[in-house]
């Protein structure tokens, strides 16, 4: 059996595709960078991730203020010797292609296409080679999907974009994310509609021609977990792509949330289910109706040591393209420059961000590092942050010639940022090891703020569920370090860093 979510942690907008015994998936990263993390898997079991397609600084510009920007619901597919991933800039309100011999790299620069409306692309080839791009537009009054006939090799639109369906639902909110296929000779879009929230669903539609009108099946929706309500196990279920595996087996790579109480702190994660076809329509596992914990493997398939990896020169990301500046490697060690704006409600959108961080993937976890200021007024220590408005930090601050030791919670509400500072106390050393650990579903949404192997603080983190902060990404556990509102150019050091959850 394979275990639900088979990627935890903020994987949202999954697409995969299979390559022989090789599946390929990709998820969304929005403004974090590197951005689309490559997954590769031979049993839907075990998930490496091997790379990621937007890599290099120059690639593509990410403003790291708004995290929630960025890389939307990339789709990875594979023709003729090539891989495509296909995906939208929000900010730039404009899809790119990237390609690539091999998915782990190099990706190529991204080649812009001119003229596609909306969000969310897709590249679908036919049997006779044509290629097809479709998507999502609502610049005409409403929402609608669309097709156009594709040039692979210019990266351009051959027609203006037609309208291929509106959803399942009348006046439906937010058809989004297609994906077309064929089988016996009939063609599908599956798309998500309802938002990306509590109302997400999966619906699906045919017709007899790749760009004719599509019609909806009237069993729609294929798949929601809307009517289960805010409390269910997992719920947000949407966005999905089918994949056919060698031995004829169909499954849907999803996304979902695991709420505790009605809230979520991880955002949306990658999970898997059957698929059957019946009548010429998809059902999602059969008999179930909704998403289980765990799915039965592909026939003949199961490997040793499922669960998801993601090697450590992979597992740090930091907030837009410019970070880099400010982050890097000393050997096993991070060092990262104080500069004016970490990743804390101030400085400009094109500053770097003294921030660099990895997904937290469990609902109680531990994160740890051994955190050294620099002889300077500074600040560093290590975070829990959902985004830039909405974190929880435990930091040594020099402030007139004396180190502190301080929690600090920060949120937005009603217009207007606070902080609070949880526990102070003034501590001679410059260096010590800074530890928070999350109660999980014991405590729901607490955490325990350690120095050196000592509980100092007990603070209260429901402003980092996704309900209260927002946005469209999960928490990150990370490492930061500050001028405190002016760029020093002196380094913070973190060294022993450790996330360990279940």
């Amino acid at each position: 059996m394979i275990r639900n979510p088979i990627l935890p942690g903020f994987h949202p907008d999954p697409s995969v595709c299979r390559v022989g015994q090789d599946v390929y998936l990709v998820t969304s990263s929005f403004s974090y960078f590197p951005g689309i993390p490559v997954f590769h898997s031979r049993d839907l079991s075990c998930w490496t991730q091997i790379g990621h397609v937007i890599d290099r600084p120059n690639m593509l510009q990410l403003h790291g203020r708004h995290l929630s920007g960025g890389l939307w619901a990339p789709t990875i597919r594979y023709h003729d010797g090539l891989f495509y991933v296909i995906c939208t800039h929000s900010e730039e309100k404009q899809d790119f292609v990237c390609t690539a011999e091999d998915p782990s790299g190099p990706w190529s620069d991204p080649h812009w296409i001119e003229g596609a409306p909306g969000i969310d692309p897709s590249l679908f080839w036919d049997d006779d080679g044509q290629c097809y791009m479709v998507g999502n537009d609502w610049s005409i009054g409403y929402c609608r999907i669309w097709g156009a006939r594709f040039d692979e090799r210019a990266f351009s639109l051959l027609e203006p974009p037609v309208e291929l369906w509106r959803g399942a639902l009348h006046d439906c909110h937010a058809p989004e994310a297609p994906h077309m296929y064929k089988r016996d000779g009939r063609y599908y879009l599956l798309i998500a509609e309802g938002g990306t929230g509590i109302n997400h669903a999966v619906t699906v539609a045919a017709s007899d021609r790749p760009l004719g009108r599509y019609r909806g099946y009237p069993g729609n929706p294929i798949l929601t977990h809307r009517h289960l309500g805010q409390r269910s196990d997992i719920t947000c279920t949407g966005h999905g792509d089918l994949l056919e595996m060698e031995d004829h087996r169909w499954y849907m790579v999803l996304l979902g949330c695991r709420p505790t109480q009605g809230r979520t702190m991880l955002g949306r994660e990658t999970f898997l289910a059957e698929v059957a076809w019946e009548n010429g329509w998809p059902v999602v596992n059969p008999g179930i109706g909704r998403v289980t914990w765990e799915v039965p493997s592909p026939v003949g398939r199961p490997e040793d040591g499922g669960g998801m990896h993601v090697p450590e020169h992979l597992v740090w990301n930091r907030p837009g393209t410019r970070s880099e500046e400010a982050v890097r490697r000393d050997g096993d060690d991070i060092l990262i420059r104080c500069v004016r704006a970490p990743m804390l409600p101030d400085g400009d959108l094109d500053e770097p961000i003294g921030f660099t961080g990895r997904r937290v993937e469990h609902g109680t976890f531990v994160f740890r590092a051994m955190v050294t200021l620099p002889t300077a007024e500074a600040s560093a220590g290590i975070m829990i942050l959902q985004n830039r408005f909405h974190a929880l930090r435990l930091e040594l601050v020099q402030e007139e010639g004396k180190v502190f030791v301080r929690c600090v919670k920060t949120w937005h509400e009603d217009g207007a940022m606070h902080a609070e500072t949880l526990f102070e106390e003034e501590t001679g050393r410059r260096s010590a090891v800074l530890e928070i650990f999350s109660h999980g579903a014991a405590m729901p949404f607490m955490f325990t703020m350690s120095v050196d192997g000592n509980a100092v603080c007990l603070a209260d983190g429901w402003h980092l569920s996704v309900e209260e902060a927002g946005g469209f990404i999960g928490a990150y556990a990370g490492l930061f370090a500050s001028g405190n509102g002016r760029e020093i150019g002196h380094e913070a050091r973190f060294s022993g860093m450790l996330y360990e959850g279940k």
